[in-house]
């Protein structure tokens, strides 16, 4: 059974962002509001975590192309091949902000990602993302919860989204009612191109 926690974007209240990092360390998978769709996310460093995802989404956890969800921009060099200032004006533009840059990884990613040669670069502007991410001390990696068997792509009340995963996640953030429009997916590996026009203004390309 999930447990659903209220917390309040304006003003994450500290006990219950640690609240929820202690499940994020122990391994659990955790359902956040961000600055688009909710996500589901879990530890990065966290292997057993990672492959409860992969089971749930059904795919091969070598072959996830999910989003590293990070408090800044200063968790970049971490993952991420070094970039030139171009590409990373553009990061600075449009971070925090509905974004999913795809990057160039480098040699320092976790174990279950080594042989992928990008990351996807998530900075919401959400302050519970951010808290969360900051306590934690690493990226979350984050997948969207979509809806394929409903008119609606994404769900947006976390009271339906807690019935919905009630048995497959350990919590469920209620930071009040979600977007339905997911992030702009903006492949940098290669110069600049959109691979899905989301939420994000592509005119601060």
């Amino acid at each position: 059974m999930a447990q659903l926690i209220k917390i309040y974007e304006e003003n994450p209240n500290p006990k219950q962002i640690a609240q929820v990092v202690k499940v994020l360390k122990a391994g659990g998978l955790v359902i956040f509001p961000t600055d688009t769709v909710y996500g589901l996310g879990c530890d990065i460093t966290n292997t057993k975590a990672l492959s409860r995802i992969a089971k749930i989404k059904g795919i091969k956890l070598e072959k996830a192309n999910w989003s590293f969800l990070c408090k800044d921009l200063s968790n970049l060099s971490d993952y991420v091949k070094q970039i030139d200032t171009s590409t990373f004006k553009i990061l600075k533009r449009c971070l925090p902000g509905p974004f999913t840059f795809i990057l160039p990884g480098n040699n320092s990613l976790p174990k279950v990602f080594k042989k992928k040669k990008t990351v996807g670069i998530r900075v919401p502007d959400n302050q519970i993302c951010h808290d969360l991410v900051e306590v934690l001390g690493n990226p979350i990696v984050s997948t969207s919860i979509r809806d394929e068997d409903t008119i609606l792509e994404y769900t947006t009340d976390p009271e339906l989204i807690l019935e919905k995963w009630d048995k497959l996640v350990d919590v469920v953030i209620d930071g009040g009612y979600g977007d339905n429009i997911p992030s702009t997916i903006v492949d940098l590996t290669e110069g600049l191109e959109i691979v899905r026009e989301g939420k994000g203004d592509i005119n601060l390309l």
